[in-house]
């Protein structure tokens, strides 16, 4: 903390448990700490073998914790001090977060065991948890693995999937610890208030996590003309969008809201652009694009518009037949004229087969990420100020729970944020070699 800085920094646990990325859990600590909180360790015996204490002890500025028991066992005050100590480690911690969290603590927290300190806080604590599982591929695909994190996330634990390529182990699959910069962003999300006040909670870094950044946001529901007074339309109310660039804006991005008609009121201090066909959003985007860093295409675009718009208002005098043409694909436009450093997240809007549905529009666009979401439920997605979805990757799919359209908007940028860290690190790993 600087000199004079009075800000309450939140406490977090970070559990430490035995396997080959445990040393990843002190870059963990560090960015912990970067994002304003205040990050303690224990460790599980295995743990030890991997990373000493004394390396979490340096980077924390705490004691770390190792066992159950003082080492000075004939010492009954000094035991009686150290179990006060394991007490209080668990009632004041604001977060636990296991990472890696190896299928010997899953299936411990999963039913309930506790035979050390870890497995022991986890039942103790009233806090969030948040668990990054890292493993071999066949233990992690393996069903009483799945049955365990099962039992953990219908009890609210939060699950931080792992990433799929080379392991230490020599094999080629999923099990690999998720980027720290994801597990970071579970943490924030998780100690986020309702009220939404997280400079109360010390995670003011998180807020400015976009500064530099452009961002490029569509929203609403295009309108395409049948007659000087009719058009072809949508249900879409463009909440999610202008979700997404308040939340844009508020992480301190520059945010370009490129909207269809709607009511509502765009956050102070974005640049909004107004338009309402398809073409006319298509060449707003177009306009905007060579500034972008980041592209998040929230808008529902007419696939179709009529062919002969009547100059006139057309009477109705009987049966009417419409001609209708596709529109440009706006979506596909982009990825092939961004820049190559430019991030585009695309939305799809599906009433069946969810994620097969996305994961085919995914491949056939090209984008990035994918936000699918069922629309066919009365109380979220479109005319709702709720939604539900998940966000896909050719590699990966993260789920996000029905929330407001503002808390998923925040949900959505946390995985832009640990996707762009990813293709970065893929970028400097290609010119290293």
């Amino acid at each position: 903390m600087e000199r004079g800085d009075t800000t309450v920094k939140a406490k977090v646990t970070v559990a430490v448990c035995g396997g080959i990325a445990a040393y990843k859990a002190v870059e963990l600590v560090r960015m912990l700490q970067d994002a304003g909180l205040d990050p303690h360790v224990v460790m599980t015996r295995a743990a030890e073998e991997f990373v000493r204490p004394l390396t979490f002890a340096a980077i924390s500025g705490h004691q770390v914790i190792t066992g159950l028991w003082s080492e000075s066992h004939g010492d009954d005050s000094a035991n009686l001090s150290s179990a006060i100590d394991h007490i209080n480690e668990a009632q004041t911690t604001q977060a636990l977060i296991v990472a890696p969290a190896t299928a010997d603590i899953l299936a411990k927290f999963a039913h309930g065991l506790a035979d050390d300190f870890v497995s022991t806080m986890y039942l103790a604590t009233a806090a969030p948890v948040i668990v990054a599982p890292a493993m071999n591929v066949n233990m992690w695909e393996h069903p009483a693995t799945r049955a365990n994190l099962d039992v953990l996330r219908a009890r609210g634990t939060i699950v931080v999937e792992p990433g799929s390529g080379y392991l230490a182990c020599g094999m080629v699959g999923s099990g690999r610890l998720a980027e720290s910069q994801e597990i970071v962003a579970a943490v924030v999300q998780a100690l986020q208030p309702a009220s939404d006040d997280r400079r109360s909670l010390g995670v003011h870094q998180k807020l400015k996590d976009l500064v530099g950044e452009t961002v490029l946001v569509t929203a609403g529901g295009t309108r395409e003309a049948i007659d000087p007074v009719r058009f072809i339309g949508n249900r879409s109310s463009g909440r999610m969008g202008y979700a997404l660039a308040e939340a844009a804006h508020a992480r301190g991005a520059k945010v370009v809201l490129i909207t269809a008609p709607s009511s509502l009121e765009a956050a102070a201090g974005c640049d909004v652009v107004q338009v309402v066909s398809a073409e006319q959003m298509r060449h707003a985007v177009m306009d905007r694009l060579p500034e972008a860093t980041l592209v998040v295409m929230a808008a529902a675009v007419s696939d179709y518009r009529v062919v002969h718009v009547a100059e006139q208002k057309i009477r109705r005098d009987g049966p009417l037949v419409l001609e209708l043409e596709p529109t440009e694909d706006i979506l596909r436009e982009i990825v092939a004229r961004k820049l190559p450093e430019t991030v585009v997240i695309g939305f799809a809007a599906e009433t069946e087969n969810v994620l097969d549905n996305g994961r085919a529009k995914l491949a056939r666009k090209g984008v990035d990420a994918l936000v699918v979401n069922d629309v066919s439920s009365a109380d979220l997605g479109f005319d709702s100020e709720k939604n539900a979805g998940s966000f896909i990757t050719a590699q990966s799919e993260v789920e996000i729970p029905p929330m407001s359209k503002l808390e998923m908007a925040d949900r959505i940028l946390d995985q832009v944020a640990a996707l762009r860290d990813r293709k970065d690190q893929q970028v400097r790993s290609r010119s290293e070699g």
